[in-house]
């Protein structure tokens, strides 16, 4: 059986960290419609978030496929 290849689209949306955690972006939609969303909605999308640790164990399947 061949090896999986990683998925490259979601390896530059992600980084892992030391530790093993993969970080992510928030997912408001913050690119348009920026008038309707409050400030600290727009504030609140540049931090960076954590998958939980069942969404992450998966993901970390097909990140270092």
């Amino acid at each position: 059986m061949p090896k999986q290849k990683s998925k490259k689209s979601f390896s530059k949306r992600v980084k892992q960290t030391s530790t093993g955690k993969i970080l992510r972006r928030h997912q408001l939609g913050g690119g348009h419609l920026k008038r309707k969303k409050s400030g600290t909605a727009l504030n609140r999308q540049k931090l960076t978030a954590t998958y939980f640790k069942g969404e992450a164990r998966s993901l970390k399947k097909i990140l270092t496929a």
